[in-house]
């Protein structure tokens, strides 16, 4: 007997997180919303994450994969629990973030009260690698809460010079959009999720889901890790956005002059301040 496909797929591409793993599903499991299914899988990780895993073989509601090969980075482990994914509606969690409770279950129902909605998200608590609080409240600014154009939000971004959409812990979206726009976008490596959001939206413009729903309330944690990692950085970040928005610029009547002006300015300046925070942080990127 065949069981039905759950509404939502969480998944999460686990690597190196052996001390925040369980943390992570845990809030997975506590959802007060009750249909779903949670995809996990290894990035052959060295450091005891696997083993803490399979504490969670015969949990009804898991899908343990099979370790991910190594290499590939992000995108390999990002794309191969996606496409292990049976839910409508999909959101990527990575191994060290967390969900509020009713995360699951506020993110569902701004879609039924939106038809037309390609994604959903929310702000977000921003934490440090014990799980002090940082920022109680980030993300998407009030004005663009509700339902809105996804063209008028990714130009909205463009000009912000950031992902205003954060980062895949605060997403929920269409599992069919983000097939049939080619998986993780990895052709900018720090941009994957922003860049990934986008096609998602324009695809679903195209086929008359044109909605993205910012949620004013925080349900989701995102954790700042940190490590070594030169301020170059910040140089690298700046300019695979500048040349992300100048490909949007491509895309017929989705951003004018101005915005293209606007958001390059914002991204120099914002790569200024982020130099200094590394030099402060060396904040480490994940995988």
């Amino acid at each position: 007997m065949t069981t039905a496909p759950p509404t939502v797929s969480v998944v999460v591409p686990a690597f190196r997180q052996a001390g925040l793993i369980s943390q992570t599903l845990d809030s997975v499991l506590a959802q007060t919303w009750t249909d779903f299914e949670l995809v996990v899988a290894d990035h052959s990780s060295d450091d005891g994450t696997g083993e803490v895993l399979e504490r969670y073989r015969h949990e009804p509601r898991v899908r343990l994969l099979e370790p991910t090969p190594a290499g590939g980075g992000a995108p390999a482990n990002w794309n191969r629990v996606s496409q292990a994914a049976r839910g409508d509606l999909l959101k990527l969690l990575p191994g060290d973030d967390l969900l509020e409770p009713t995360a699951l279950e506020r993110q569902v129902a701004a879609f039924r009260d939106h038809l037309s909605a390609s994604l959903v998200c929310s702000r977000r608590r921003i934490i440090d690698a014990g799980g002090r609080t940082l920022k109680r409240s980030h993300g998407m600014p009030r004005r663009w809460w509700g339902a809105h154009d996804g063209r008028e939000v990714i130009a909205a971004s463009v000009r912000a010079g950031r992902n205003v959409f954060g980062e895949p812990g605060s997403v929920m979206l269409r599992r069919d959009l983000l097939a049939g726009s080619g998986w993780w976008d990895d052709s900018k490596a720090y941009l994957i999720d922003q860049a990934t959001y986008t096609r998602v939206v324009l695809a679903g413009h195209d086929v008359g889901l044109s909605t993205v729903v910012a949620l004013g309330e925080v349900l989701g944690s995102f954790r700042v890790s940190s490590g070594q990692w030169s301020v170059a950085l910040a140089g690298h970040q700046a300019a695979q956005a500048k040349a992300f928005h100048h490909e949007l610029a491509e895309v017929p009547h989705l951003l004018g002059r101005r915005d293209l002006v606007q958001g390059d300015a914002t991204v120099s300046a914002m790569a200024v301040a982020r130099q200094a925070v590394y030099s402060v942080l060396g904040l480490v990127r994940r995988d």
